[in-house]
């Protein structure tokens, strides 16, 4: 078949990245010298030979991977988290959402991994990369937003950039390189036939580029390490089909935007072009225009385009809502130019040192082991047969004592200073690197005391959090990328869900529609896609930290009541913390419960007494008013008695008086007779 015409992207998109890439040649050679240096691969091809030729050893005494493996290892020793902080009060509500998105992202991108990788590149080469995209694939179809590190061998970058971030430069292109398996299976599309003949898009594609021409940069160095790195293992499959090379070119450009004012209601939204025209054909708006209830005014803005192509067929083109690269730098150290350096490039020339020192020591005990023997001329016939002799310890061997006696040349004592000079050396790569013994666990290094050693052990951690900022830097980008890229992918209502180390579950719903009792859509819940939230995305530090230093000062803080139980209990290594605090809650609320009944049982047991109290006395006043009732029963019925007792007394002596007077009256008239 005929070959497809040749797409004008696509071959500006070659042109681009063959330029870009011959003038990043230099760089390519340096930073695979610094990845030899890593893998323990010191020596190029003359130096081997020539310690070959003097029968010496190529061992050297590799510092540099230990203080590489060192300084990872701090840079990496906690998981970093992407988390969002609100500026105002009225953006916490939607900064909790996005953090519990972004950690989401996090987990489902294997986070920690990629940061890790990421940090490799940063030490070894100089420049680690990282990128978000969108997987079209994952969630069923319905796709999500991930990350990932790239090589940095496969992005190609404008020379002409002086960002530190490579905000200014014109392109990025990310270029990868697919056998044919692999292109069908990632690209499905260039298997379907084009024609009536059947012919596919692959059939069409330029096969020139092969297997020799890798983006991966060749070994400097003499390999005889046994690292099997993509410059080795390029050809293990090669089978003369040729291979393909897929470019990814981002390019900044200026997308219309609108900014739109509803004055009716004095709310401000911002909407893209389609959305505009959508606008623009509701009869509704065009009346609220010609009333002036409805303004707009157009804003250009930048956003990235992608552009994927392989040979001269581009395969789709996309506008990704984000006004940053995704292709995100980790620069080492910055030289202002795409082309930093790496720690390894500093301390390369102290690790050949190290390496000539140890060939010194070696050549010398070479040297004392095997002494020379100087014969004079003569004394001996074959000296061969002596040397054969010579190495049998109960040999006997003549010789002419007329010529002189055979002697050995004594070697000259080496100098202890030449061990010193090792160790010179050696501290000076770990102080390259900001690595010291004290923190690789060398108790040599340690002073007497815990809290000088802790004191020192802070010290230490000092020049690795310089290089923990830059790493920040790139984080934070990353995150405002993935914060722009979900905020266009994640139109449909999802629901994200967090496991936390201690099993706690943190779960947010966005674009949810909320129904009230009469069913009418009256909002959307923790809509995302609308508005730019002033919301600010950071990252957590991921240096180590002494554990028994942070305890003892949050033990000492919790004792002098600078802070609660709960805040010391964060710095433990518990691993159920949550379920700590909640049953450290749950036993506060109860004593809470205890100490209120307590004080109710108290106020009942005095009432008690209160009313017994009132009861004995209530009993008591009874018992007297009934006494008083008996006493003034006895005192009525003793008057009574006395009164009747007078009255029939009175009544005798009235009747004894009239008696004595009757007897009296008839004496005086017996008398008178």
């Amino acid at each position: 078949m005929e070959n497809i015409q040749k797409d004008q992207r696509a071959e500006e998109a070659q042109q681009l990245y063959r330029r870009w890439l011959d003038a990043r040649q230099d760089w390519d050679t340096y930073a695979r010298e610094d990845m030899d240096f890593y893998l323990g691969n010191h020596f190029n091809e003359t130096e081997a030979d020539e310690l070959a030729e003097r029968n010496q050893s190529n061992l050297t005494i590799d510092r540099m991977y230990s203080a590489i493996e060192q300084m990872k290892s701090q840079l990496t020793a906690k998981p970093p988290k992407f988390t969002a902080v609100g500026r105002e009060d009225s953006d916490n509500k939607m900064a909790t959402v996005w953090r519990t998105i972004l950690e989401y992202i996090w987990d489902i991108s294997d986070g920690n991994e990629t940061f890790k990788q990421v940090v490799h590149d940063y030490a070894v080469t100089g420049l680690g990369y990282f990128y978000a995209y969108i997987d079209r694939e994952a969630d069923y179809g319905r796709g999500e937003v991930k990350f990932s590190y790239v090589d940095p061998f496969r992005v190609v970058v404008d020379p002409n950039s002086r960002s530190k971030y490579l905000d200014d430069a014109s392109d990025i292109i990310l270029s990868t390189i697919m056998s044919k398996d692999q292109l069908t299976n990632f690209y499905p599309q260039v298997v379907n036939p084009i024609n009536e003949e059947g012919d596919t898009l692959l059939d069409s594609l330029e096969t020139d580029f092969t297997g020799e021409q890798e983006t991966y940069p060749n070994a400097q160095n003499r390999s005889y390490v046994g690292a099997f790195t993509p410059d080795v293992t390029k050809d293990y499959d090669y089978q003369g089909e040729g291979k393909y090379l897929l470019l990814e070119r981002f390019t900044k450009i200026k997308v219309p935007y609108y900014r739109i004012l509803d004055k009716t209601t004095g709310q401000e939204q911002i909407v893209d072009e389609s959305q505009m025209q959508n606008l623009l054909a509701d009869p509704r708006i065009k009346q609220m225009i010609e009333n002036q209830m409805f303004d707009y005014v157009q804003v250009l803005q930048n956003r990235i385009r992608l552009t994927c192509s392989v040979g001269q067929v581009v395969l789709f083109e996309t506008i990704l809502n984000t006004d940053t690269y995704p292709v995100v730098p980790v620069p080492n150290i910055w030289t202002n130019t795409p082309y930093p350096m790496s720690d390894v490039r500093k301390c390369r020339d102290m690790q050949r040192y190290i390496n000539k020192m140890m060939s010194l020591l070696m050549s010398h005990a070479q040297s004392s082991a095997g002494l020379k023997l100087l014969i004079p001329t003569g004394s001996v016939q074959d000296i061969e047969q002596l040397e054969r002799d010579w190495a049998n310890p109960n040999a006997t061997i003549e010789y002419d004592p007329s010529f002189g006696e055979p002697h050995f040349p004594a070697p000259q004592p080496i100098s202890s200073s030449i061990y010193s000079l090792l160790q010179q050396a050696e501290r000076y790569i770990d102080l390259n690197m900001g690595i010291f013994e004290l923190s690789q666990g060398n108790a040599e290094a340690a002073p007497r005391t815990a809290s000088a050693t802790m004191q020192i052990e802070d010290f230490g951690a000092r020049r690795v959090k310089s290089k923990l900022r830059d790493i920040e830097g790139s984080l934070k980008r990353l995150g405002m990328v993935i914060y722009n890229l979900a905020k266009s992918h994640y139109t449909f209502q999802k629901t994200f869900r967090v496991v936390q180390p201690n099993n706690d579950l943190n779960e947010f719903t966005i674009n949810e529609l909320y129904d009230d009792k009469s069913n009418e859509i009256v909002s959307m819940q923790n809509d995302i896609t609308l508005g730019q939230y002033d919301i600010r995305v950071i990252g957590n530090s991921t240096l180590p930290s002494n554990r028994w230093g942070e305890w003892s000062v949050y033990m000492e803080a919790y004792q002098n009541g600078l802070i609660d139980r709960t805040e010391a209990l964060k710095k433990t290594e518990i691993f159920d913390k949550q379920g700590v605090m909640e049953r450290i809650s749950e036993i506060s609320q109860l004593q809470q419960q205890l100490q209120q009944a307590q004080a109710q049982i108290k106020e009942l047991s005095g009432d008690l007494q209160t009313a017994r109290r009132e009861t004995v006395h209530t009993k008591q006043q009874i018992e007297v008013e009934k006494s008083k009732t008996k006493i003034a029963d006895a005192e009525m019925r003793a008057r009574s008695s006395s009164k009747d007792a007078l009255g029939k007394l009175s009544n005798a002596v009235k009747l004894q008086s009239e008696k004595i007077r009757l007897e009296d009256k008839e004496r005086v008239k017996s008398q008178k007779k």
